[in-house]
């Protein structure tokens, strides 16, 4: 018999009690340990990387460095890296409420190099060999680097000079020698900045020592983490710099030849135009897909178990114009299939997976998923409309009586989701009457009931792994949501209080582990 396992989803972001933002320090290793007398044995966060445009962790600066705003400044004190004169937090920012991205960037980000510099002068010998050591492992760490240094500097002249938006972006603002990735502009820049360039890759490894202990804190207490990777990278990316043979991009020009995004689905009438370069799959195989070998291999090294954000696309993805103003003129273009992860096999062994197969699905689809293996995912939200119930409704894919699969992790939500108790008080009373139907209760039962029976019902599905929103778990409303698709604005910033973590919250949650066998085992993903 398969291993049932369940979880919460929690971004690092949304940790209380550090100035500005959630951090790497002893709030995480005590939301560890609250997940681990809640019963818990999985850890779902959001992607890692450095965030860019609008503080989407799914448009980093980089698929394989980490978040700087993430590291814990205090820890750096204590470890003899920072200088604790150096760290205490300015004015304007605050240790409560949602995470003010502009203000933590701006504040925290000349902090951090003032410690990568007091590092290079004062760390011990066995902390800079440690150093050198992650210098010479982490082979995109050059490119990062170097591509972080070019971009302080003209995105500090862009702004100077009134440039913003995509146009000051590296492929439009930069020297053509630089934004061509030309190996001697490379050279001259990496000598004339690197004082710099260093800094950058000392930032790099405060974050790589802060999150791999982390890390083993939470392993030790028997949970796994499961990290976040989205299928595309962002055009202000070093990926895309320092790769762009690997892209539908016109070297010459500096140009996309097309972006990614989804046609109309749940989430949007137009559909999503994320922008995203597209991938030249064909490029990819001819290097035996060796830049997605190191992608993975590099998450597999920061994370246990790997979610795949818009699987889909490795089947058909949805090609969208370069320039078109929403998502709607698009078309559906053939992906790498199973020969990229039967690659990615061979030379990684059995992949610990979870494929994002929301959207809309063709068989085609599923059989790639089922094919390779990996589990996808349920919305326990998805499974009810605002309709009138009837039979008819009863055949929703999403309800847990219709799981055909157990291979499969079971969610109330996810970050694009409102929060359960926000979509309950949103969708009105027909979405009332409908669930009271479904689960036979009395109409006149309270939202909190019901959001309650809605996790317990997660818990009870067949579904191998059941993961809920932290948000759910304590029946906040839509002012703690994480994403709202296709809009900017105050977006990712939701960051819980600092009292909110309790003994009710985990009691409910190790009861529920408890009487649907979740306790206990390894993961089956």
């Amino acid at each position: 018999m398969k291993e049932r396992k369940s979880g919460v989803l929690l971004h690092i972001t949304s940790l209380p009690g550090t100035p500005g933002i959630g951090t790497l320090g002893k709030e995480a290793y005590k939301f560890a340990d609250w997940l681990k007398k809640a019963g818990q044995s999985l850890w779902q966060i959001l992607p890692l990387g450095p965030t860019g445009y609008g503080d989407s962790p799914y448009a980093s600066f980089s698929t394989f460095a980490g978040n700087p705003l993430l590291i814990d400044l205090d820890d750096l004190v204590s470890r003899g890296w920072a200088d604790s004169k150096s760290i205490g937090p300015a004015e304007y920012i605050r240790s409560e409420g949602p995470v003010d991205f502009g203000s933590v960037v701006w504040w925290k980000t000349p902090v951090l190099y003032n410690a990568a510099g007091y590092f290079l002068s004062h760390a011990d010998a066995e902390a800079k060999s440690s150093f050198e050591k992650f210098k010479s492992e982490q082979k995109w760490l050059d490119d990062f680097a170097v591509f972080t240094s070019i971009k302080k500097v003209y995105d500090a002249k862009a702004e100077k000079e009134g440039v913003r938006g995509r146009e000051s972006m590296w492929n439009y603002y930069w020297p053509k020698n630089l934004a061509s990735h030309d190996k001697d502009a490379i050279d001259a820049w990496t000598k004339e900045h690197s004082d710099d360039i260093e800094c950058i890759k000392v930032i790099q490894f405060f974050f790589d020592v802060q999150w791999s202990a982390l890390k083993k804190y939470v392993n030790s207490l028997g949970i796994k983490i499961i990290g976040d990777i989205p299928i595309f990278v962002a055009a202000d990316s070093a990926d895309l710099w320092a790769n762009q043979a690997l892209f539908l991009f016109n070297t010459k020009t500096l140009r996309q030849k097309a972006c990614a995004g989804v046609p109309p689905d749940y989430f949007s009438a137009t559909g999503q135009l994320w922008g995203n370069p597209l991938y030249d799959w064909a490029a990819h195989k001819k290097t035996g897909y060796a830049w997605w070998l190191s992608r993975i291999s590099n998450m597999l090294r920061l994370v246990d178990i790997v979610r795949i954000d818009h699987f889909r696309a490795f089947d058909e993805y949805w090609e969208i114009p370069f320039g078109a103003e929403t998502a709607v003129d698009g078309k559906w273009k053939k992906g790498p299939g199973a020969a990229l992860f039967k690659t990615i096999k061979e030379s990684l062994g059995n992949l610990p997976i979870i494929a994002e197969d929301l959207g809309v699905l063709t068989p085609s689809v599923e059989k790639l998923r089922d094919a390779v293996g990996f589990p996808g995912m349920k919305i326990l939200q998805f499974a009810f409309s605002g309709d009138e119930w009837n039979s008819s409704s009863a055949e929703n894919a999403y309800l847990p009586h219709n799981i055909d699969n157990t291979n499969c992790i079971m969610y109330t939500g996810t970050h694009d989701n409102d929060t359960t108790m926000g979509w309950l008080k949103s969708s009105g009373d027909a979405l009332k009457k409908n669930l009271c139907a479904y689960y036979n209760l009395y109409e006149d039962i309270d939202l909190t009931t019901l959001a309650h029976t809605l996790i317990r019902s997660a818990f009870s599905s067949v579904a191998d792994t059941c993961i809920v929103p932290l948000q759910d778990v304590y029946g906040l409303g839509t002012e703690a949501r994480m994403n709202t698709p296709s809009t900017t604005g105050s977006n990712w910033s939701w960051r819980m209080d600092k009292n909110l973590l309790d003994d009710r919250g985990a009691s409910e949650l190790a009861w529920y582990s408890k009487i649907y066998r979740r306790n206990g085992g390894q993961s089956s993903c």
